[in-house]
């Protein structure tokens, strides 16, 4: 006899919580797109099998599944990584765990930031691009490797020197980590999120791509209109002001 209880309906709601966060963290991605492919395989498969009891199809799909895990594994890779580190780590980002993370203080102690600020704002100003990542808590070892290592103390000049448009280093990403300018020029990672307005260019991509691998900040400074946004949890923050950036990233870093 079929029975339905509490148990049962707490199983259903954590499955379609779980697989809703995972989509939600890949719909960013283009593998949004191939996760669904599989859920709607894996369903068409439960009904074949089980539903239809249609034995010789049922098994051949269902050897597909099976062979099919370690082909996921490299499919989606960056994407398990993410969301291993997001669940290990309890962001505020995560929205299947959020509720269990507090709210982060505002270190007004921190004197990295004004300079960051400062050199935002100038750059702003001269319509100068610039893409600057800040590391969190996840490394950003590979990315800072991809550039040339500087590993300087943060500078507003040295900001603004790296981004003049003269300089051979300026087309890349500076990142900075540890409370350092550790690298510029670097490489990231570009994002083929869909959703991505038509208006903003390459470097909010570029910005938007490293934010969807690692917890990071990235800070971009248009070319074209010297709007200043930050590219966090996956998430644009766009067209900020001198305190709005100040205030994002005294709260988040």
């Amino acid at each position: 006899m079929f029975s339905f209880g509490i148990q049962d309906a707490i199983d259903i709601l954590l499955t379609a919580a779980l697989l809703t966060y995972i989509y939600q963290l890949m719909r960013a991605s283009r593998s949004g797109r191939i996760f669904t492919g599989i859920l709607i395989f894996v369903v068409v498969w439960i009904i074949v099998s089980h539903i239809f009891e249609m034995r010789l199809m049922g098994r051949i799909m269902g050897q597909a599944v099976n062979l099919g895990g370690i082909a996921l594994i490299v499919i989606f890779q960056d994407d398990i990584r993410s969301f291993f580190f997001r669940l290990g780590s309890g962001q505020r980002s995560s929205r299947l765990f959020r509720f269990f993370s507090q709210r982060k203080e505002v270190d007004m102690s921190n004197p990295n930031i004004l300079p960051i600020v400062m050199a935002c704002i100038n750059m702003s100003r001269q319509k100068v691009g610039a893409l600057i990542v800040l590391e969190r808590s996840m490394s950003l070892k590979e990315v800072v490797q991809s550039g040339e290592i500087i590993n300087a103390a943060i500078s507003q000049r040295l900001l603004e020197n790296l981004f003049f448009k003269n300089s051979p280093l300026h087309d890349g990403a500076v990142v900075i980590a540890q409370k350092r300018i550790r690298s510029a020029g670097c490489i990231l990672p570009v994002s083929h999120a869909e959703n991505i307005p038509k208006h903003l260019g390459l470097r909010h991509r570029a910005a938007l791509g490293i934010s969807q691998q690692s917890d990071c900040l990235a800070i971009i400074v248009s070319e074209e209109t010297g709007s200043i946004s930050v590219a966090m949890d996956s998430k644009f923050h766009l067209r900020l002001t001198s305190d709005g950036l100040e205030k994002l990233l005294r709260e988040n870093w």
